[in-house]
């Protein structure tokens, strides 16, 4: 059977695989982009509520979660958010910061995917969709063969940017590790991150009536790891960007810590409450620090006392700044890898180069993106992971 030669061929047309394709077709390097998707860029496509989070100003190694936590450096530092940045300039797309250093399209996602398969185009990449890879081999020469459902492909390097186990319904599968263990790596466990919690049945009784609301808070992994954002009730758990950001690294079992009032000193303010309104109610005082329904909820519950603020003991009120600071919820789990946007885990950074993602100990096979243990912060942190892995590789090919 005839097969069609390149020299790069790349499994995976999401952020990192087009990021290298246009990346080695540059350097004038003969390659293909194939995956089994109607479209390039699924995921990129409805990130960021359809507006992309494409990175983020503040990137470094200490956004990321890695087995290895100094892999990540060098591929950020030779192509860092500021270079992803002018390419968007390039193309004239308009761009915001939204909160802590997420920088966002203005118009739509559309428009990163359009920047890269436009690069793509220029560099002379081949893009085969609607493709399935039946079997990789490797011949006397070193390459790679490929048995497609569109014919068969060789190469010298073959690129695998497949990404994690995320997101399912976007055609999220574990092939990526599964070539990764044909070719004898190893593949550290994966489980889902950036991910809402669930509540055990008795918590979930609880809380589940507080759907819909938002607060700021601190939120506290037992690790010691802390996020300073937005929580969310959900009527299974919790949710919104702090929970998403803790869920990287809290572990089955375990409980969060929530400051409820980040901005305040709970003991210093109910005091300055007491001296001007002594006969106002504690769940009207509170209810100006907090959403009303939370407030009346915990009284519910008998979380909190319904009386006057004046009729407060010493250690009530003691006691009562240690729950608001330090409210305490062991989740049950997480909804899983079908709410999820990264996974965390995947191919061992130690099989690979840090500089050109290549496998140490297999010449010419490659790993980019999510399929690698690497996982960033909620906030364009996994995008440039995306963008700066399939550079590296992308120079490497």
């Amino acid at each position: 059977m005839s097969q069609t030669q390149f020299d790069v061929i790349i499994i995976g047309a999401g952020a990192a695989g087009l990021m290298c394709a246009l990346t080695a077709g540059y350097r004038g390097r003969k390659v293909l982009l194939v995956d089994n998707a109607k479209q390039l860029g699924r995921k990129i496509l409805i990130s960021g509520g359809g507006r992309c989070n494409f990175t983020n100003y503040h990137t470094d190694a200490n956004a990321y979660l890695c087995a290895n936590p100094h892999f990540v450096k060098s591929a950020l530092a030779r192509f860092s958010q500021f270079d992803f940045i002018a390419m968007v300039e390039r193309h004239g797309i308009n761009f915001h910061e939204k909160t802590l250093g997420q920088l966002f399209c203005d118009e739509s996602a559309k428009d990163i995917v359009t920047m890269l398969t436009t690069e793509c185009e220029w560099a002379g990449v081949t893009t085969q969709l609607r493709t399935d890879i039946n079997a990789i081999t490797t011949n006397a020469d070193g390459e790679y063969c490929l048995a497609t459902s569109a014919g068969a492909f060789s190469c010298q390097s073959l690129v695998i940017a497949t990404g994690g186990l995320s997101m399912p319904k976007l055609g999220a599968t574990p092939y990526g590790y599964k070539v990764a263990e044909q070719f004898g790596l190893q593949v550290l466990p994966t489980t889902a991150a950036l991910v809402p919690f669930t509540l055990q049945p008795d918590d979930k009784a609880k809380y589940e009536e507080l759907s819909g609301i938002a607060l700021p808070v601190v939120i506290t992994a037992e690790c010691g790891q802390s996020f300073k954002e937005a929580m969310l009730f959900t009527h299974r758990g919790l949710s919104g960007p702090a929970v998403l950001q803790i869920s990287s690294y809290w572990q089955p079992g375990q409980a969060v810590a929530v400051n409820l009032l980040p901005e305040h000193d709970f003991v210093q303010w109910l005091n300055t409450i007491t001296q001007e309104s002594p006969k106002l109610s504690f769940k009207n005082a509170l209810s100006r620090l907090l959403p009303k329904r939370l407030v009346e909820r915990l009284v519910e519950l008998g979380e909190l006392p319904d009386k006057p603020v004046n009729q407060l003991g010493k250690s009530e009120i003691q006691q009562l700044g240690e729950y608001l600071h330090q409210w305490r919820i062991a989740p049950n789990g997480t909804e899983g890898y079908r709410t999820a946007e990264v996974t965390l885990g995947g191919v061992d950074t130690d099989e690979l180069s840090s500089k050109t993602m290549e496998a140490k100990r297999q010449a010419g096979l490659f790993f980019i993106g999510e399929v690698v243990d690497v996982s960033g912060w909620l906030g364009g942190y996994n995008f440039q992971w995306a963008w700066s892995s399939g550079y590296a590789a992308g120079e490497a090919v």
